[in-house]
């Protein structure tokens, strides 16, 4: 072991038994590698520009622990190193993981990457955002919180970011965590008594990605944990990202010193792609399954189908329909496709509503239009009153009369009970979920 190594092992050693007056400091420091000792200077190496940023902020409370020990006024500079790797005493402690091993650690998807994400107007200011945190991890915008409507490529844009984060250095510790997730894990983890391995596993990272944020609103254990999460790796120069479907002035029963919190950084509003980014996002799926498609056709796709997600199932079954027959999607057979779906497409009646979903929860269409106010009946009948209005449009004192209440208030009530559920109860959510599905399939 050379001096340089020994002396700040020796420092290191010394700090720990002070180190619980600044834990999160000394955490960082262990990471450091000694570069360089001169008579005036020790240079550190550090693995990334957010624990640069962090130690920087903190230079006079290092210099003044390095001057104590080394009985004389030394300064330290910081630089960005690739980590220090172990003594390789034989090939397999020499391997090192792939870039796909390192994604699926982290808990990213193949499929999210900057290379197919297209760039329009409605996502610019997101698109940005996100390479400034690249550049600047940790310091650029902290929190970076992107919020906005299903298939408006959120969760696309955070993993895209996490994935060049570790493209640049794979030492970084990443983790794209679903916030359901976020809640299960901390739930098991006090049922098990291993609550100090979940607070090691995330509260030093690099970068945390928490998509759908909105589900830990309303869980006041999940929300002090993820308080202190937020603030222990921000403070150490690490990232976050937080998407949702509201911005944080809407996510109700949001304790307010997270709400502060999320409200502290970039808060940007991703809208729905326009004509433009849904016909370039069509031609990258088109790119990446091998399919060959006529710009035309896929425009006249991109008119009439504004949700992003449902433009990959059209190319699908557009696709389906002609192999065997064509080499490519011409506009013949877009054409084709949507005469066909405009035939066996018919309007969905109120009485439909109420029959999937009284057969969903199995409950008898009489009682849920009766008076009972049995918890089994009235959150069914709820349901009912929540997707007669957001389905069919149905104005309140209509639904009221369909399910034969006195007056509009009942149902104003339930649309706003319903609308909470969904927000907070993340299986609530896929029942609601699986009853929309069921009622497309049918029309």
């Amino acid at each position: 072991m050379s001096f340089l190594s020994s002396l700040w092992d020796e420092f290191l050693i010394k700090l720990e038994k002070n180190q619980s007056d600044n834990p999160v400091l000394y955490s960082v420091l262990k990471q450091l590698i000694p570069v360089e000792l001169t008579e005036e200077k020790i240079v550190l190496g550090c693995s990334g520009q957010g624990i640069k940023s962090f130690l920087e902020k903190r230079v006079v409370e290092i210099e003044k622990e390095l001057s104590s020990q080394l009985q004389k006024k030394i300064t330290a500079e910081f630089i960005i190193v690739p980590k220090a790797k172990k003594k390789a005493e034989s090939p397999l402690l020499s391997f090192e993981p792939s870039n796909e091993d390192l994604f699926t650690k982290a808990g990213l998807s193949k499929k999210y990457s900057f290379d197919n994400f297209a760039v329009s107007p409605t996502n610019q200011v997101a698109y940005a955002a996100g390479q400034a945190v690249v550049n600047n991890l940790g310091s650029a915008y902290n929190p970076l919180f992107l919020y906005g409507g299903v298939g408006v490529g959120k969760t696309h844009l955070a993993q895209a970011i996490a994935k060049k984060i570790l493209d640049n250095d794979k030492t970084e510790k990443v983790n794209f965590c679903p916030g359901d997730n976020f809640t299960n894990e901390l739930i098991e983890a006090i049922r098990a008594k291993t609550t100090g391995r979940f607070r090691k596993k995330y509260r030093y990272l690099n970068l945390l990605i928490v998509d759908d944020i909105q589900f830990i609103a309303g869980k006041n254990h999940i929300q002090e944990e993820f308080f202190h999460t937020f603030n222990t790796i921000a403070s150490s120069g690490g990232q976050i990202i937080l998407t949702s479907d509201r911005p944080p002035t809407a996510i109700k029963n949001l304790e307010d010193r997270l709400r502060s919190r999320f409200s502290g950084g970039l808060i940007v509003d991703i809208q729905p792609p326009d004509f433009e980014l849904r016909s370039a996002i069509l031609l990258i799926k088109a790119r990446e399954k091998n399919i060959m498609i006529d710009i035309e056709a896929a425009k006249i796709i991109a008119e009439r189908i504004a949700d992003s997600r449902g433009l990959e199932g059209a190319l699908l079954s557009i696709y389906a329909q002609i192999i065997g027959k064509k080499e490519k999607i011409d506009l013949e057979a877009v054409e084709s496709f949507f005469s066909n779906h405009q035939k066996e497409k018919k309007r969905l009646t109120p009485q439909e509503i109420i029959k999937t979903v009284c057969n969903y929860f199995n409950v008898k269409q009489s009682h849920l239009k009766g008076p009972s106010r049995v918890e089994s009946v009235v959150l069914p009948r709820q349901i009912v009153m929540y997707l007669l209005q957001k389905e069919l449009g149905l104005k309140l004192m209509e639904i009221a009369r369909i399910l034969r209440k006195k007056d509009h208030t009942t149902v104003l009530h339930a649309e706003e009970k319903i609308s909470s559920l969904l927000m907070k109860d993340v299986n609530f959510k896929k029942d609601v979920d699986n009853i929309v599905q069921t009622l497309e399939e049918s029309t």
